[in-house]
């Protein structure tokens, strides 16, 4: 990265970046400092008594925490004042000892989470690659009684992940091959380092040529993360090279799909819908320049912001990241980017950024996999995500286009095990999509038996338009769905009503109630004549066992109906001064 780059981020948001001598990327001082400023948060959250750590309802994840302190003992520098403390030391050893109390007799632990659900036992990856970590660091300093209760319990876990979790290739059990492949450095059992390799290039051979991961169909964006990670990982313990284009090509794929605020584009994503904050990348990312120029980006962003790096991110750099040269490219403010398969269009244009996705299946009975059913996100740099957010189920309103009855498809409260496939009279997910090589960029969609397209133009800095065209053939329901990133709390602004306080109230108000146009979160949209504004459209919360979701996972929907008379409709959105 230029230099000249470097000084205009320091002076335009006022914070040291870390240090960048000759295009390099040098942040291991910086992580360090970060580190040590965790340990005493990490270390009052233990329960002396037992252990545990962390608020509420326990659960073993909260134990990961060990990490990040056997890195701050073990690491040695001056600036540490951790290194080898007795008082960190004997946290760890709780901490673990809690794990293996609450183990199960095969290994695996109850999968809790913190609203007290239960989702049955498991060999939690997470947990046991924190673990293995950690007693990487430690092993050799612990008493022998400690060693010997911690080798069975883990001997005993990882023979458990070696015999069962590698079937296939998943975020889950690329995680675990991972981990695996330190267990057998650990307990000198070259068989599991075997494995592990065996696995990872397994796990190579699956990724798609674009460099991201599929569970489905189409890339998992923020999941994608973990197969970096893992990989980034396995590199750095085994220096497989084998690996490292993986990584390279992955590297390229995720600093790609990456808003100018630093978070994920959800809008190819099949699992994840859109989460706001800057996704800090992994170790990976730190192994090629373009990543470590990602890296700097990303730093810089979370000071913008007055975030902080979270202490596991600080203790995988320390341990496993690479310093070094910079690729020196210049930020593109105009371009048109596509994927090989065309199957994905980013467009950036100034302070807008667009995606167009044209990823599509079958509805999958999977809560886990979301519909495809979200074709186009709107970023701009002073509003964040204007528009898109993504997929869910059970929720035919987050849909580019519908044909038919969406009250055919909806979430019963209470519901643990729905029937994800809607009744016949409903299309919410398209047969057929197509990103046409034109300028402005066009989406085509088939529906049943109706034809509809979306074309974006972006007319100025301010100003966009949205252009929606549907068939009306069939005498079903046509409708387009224009889902709004919500701001709670924040007002929504109309021509003729009162304003309103975005909140839990339902709003239900139709163009010509409002006056042709609402404004919201620094942006404005004109609203075609029959449309409607609806709040709150919730999705289906795939992580709860109901499914609810809350209105901060919600979207305001503008819904725009089709006719035979009207085929056509643009709307625009601009963004205020």
């Amino acid at each position: 990265m230029d230099k000249i780059i470097i000084l205009a981020m320091i002076l335009a948001f006022g914070v040291a970046l870390p240090k960048c001598d000759s295009a390099e990327l040098r942040f291991k001082e910086d992580f360090l400092s970060r580190l040590v400023a965790w340990v005493p948060e990490i270390l009052k959250q233990q329960d002396p008594e037992t252990g545990r750590f962390g608020t509420g309802v326990w659960i073993v994840n909260d134990q990961e925490v060990m990490f990040p302190l056997a890195v701050a003992w073990s690491y040695k520098s001056p600036q540490n004042p951790y290194y080898r403390d007795s008082r960190v030391l004997d946290a760890i050893v709780k901490a673990g000892d809690a794990l293996i109390a609450d183990m199960k007799p095969d290994g695996r632990w109850e999968f809790r989470k913190k609203d007290g659900s239960t989702w049955g036992d498991i060999y939690m990856p997470w947990t046991y690659a924190a673990w293995i970590k950690t007693y990487s660091l430690i092993r050799q300093s612990i008493s022998e009684k400690q060693r010997k209760r911690w080798d069975e319990a883990l001997i005993h876990g990882f023979s458990g992940i070696s015999e069962n979790s590698l079937k296939r290739v998943h975020n889950i059990p690329t995680n675990h091959a991972m981990a695996l492949y330190i267990a057998g450095q650990v307990f000198q059992r070259p068989q599991w380092c075997d494995q592990a390799k065996s696995f990872m290039a397994r796990v190579v051979a699956e990724q798609d040529p674009a460099g991201f991961w599929s569970e489905n169909h189409g890339p998992v964006i923020g999941y994608g993360y973990v197969y970096t990670d893992a990989l980034g990982i396995y590199y750095a313990v085994s220096h497989d090279e084998s690996v490292l284009p993986a990584i390279e090509k992955a590297v390229r794929f995720y600093s790609m799909f990456t808003y100018p605020d630093g978070s994920s584009v959800e809008t190819v994503d099949e699992r994840n819908p859109y989460h706001a904050g800057v996704r800090f990348p992994n170790t990976a990312f730190t192994l090629t320049p373009e990543g470590r120029r990602h890296v700097l980006r990303q730093i810089q962003r979370v000071n913008s912001h007055g975030g902080k790096i979270s202490p596991d991110f600080c203790a995988n750099y320390l341990l496993y990241g690479e310093e070094g040269v910079v690729e020196e490219q210049p930020d593109e403010n105009d371009f048109v980017f596509r994927l090989d398969d065309g199957k994905a269009l980013i467009q950036r244009k100034g302070p807008w950024f667009i995606c167009l996705s044209a990823y599509h299946c079958p509805i999958n009975q999977s809560r886990w996999i979301q519909d495809r059913q979200n074709f186009l996100s709107i970023f701009h740099e002073r509003c964040g995500l204007v528009l898109g957010g993504g997929n869910t189920k059970l929720q035919p309103l987050w849909s580019t286009f519908t044909v038919g009855n969406v009250s055919l498809l909806k979430h019963t409260p209470g519901d643990e095990n729905p029937t994800f496939v809607p009744a016949d009279g409903l299309f919410h997910v398209p047969s057929s999509v197509g990103i046409g090589k034109t300028d402005p960029p066009k989406l085509a969609l088939v529906y049943g038996p109706e034809k509809c397209s979306l074309e974006v133009q972006i007319k100025d800095s301010n100003t966009v338009n949205i252009r929606l065209t549907a068939t009306h053939k069939s005498g079903m329901p046509v409708a387009a769905h224009l889902t709004f990133i919500p701001h709670v709390g924040k007002p929504v602004s109309t021509q003729n009503m009162a304003e309103i306080t975005l909140g839990e109230d339902e709003i239900n108000i139709s163009a010509e109630e409002a006056g042709g146009w609402i404004a919201h979160g620094g942006w404005t949209v004109s609203l075609p004549p029959g449309s409607s504004v609806l709040w709150p459209v919730l999705p289906h919360n795939p992580y709860r066992k109901d499914g609810h979701a809350t209105v901060q996972e919600g979207r305001i929907v503008v819904s725009i109906p089709f006719s035979s008379k009207e085929n056509e409709h643009v709307v625009t959105i601009k963004v205020l001064p």
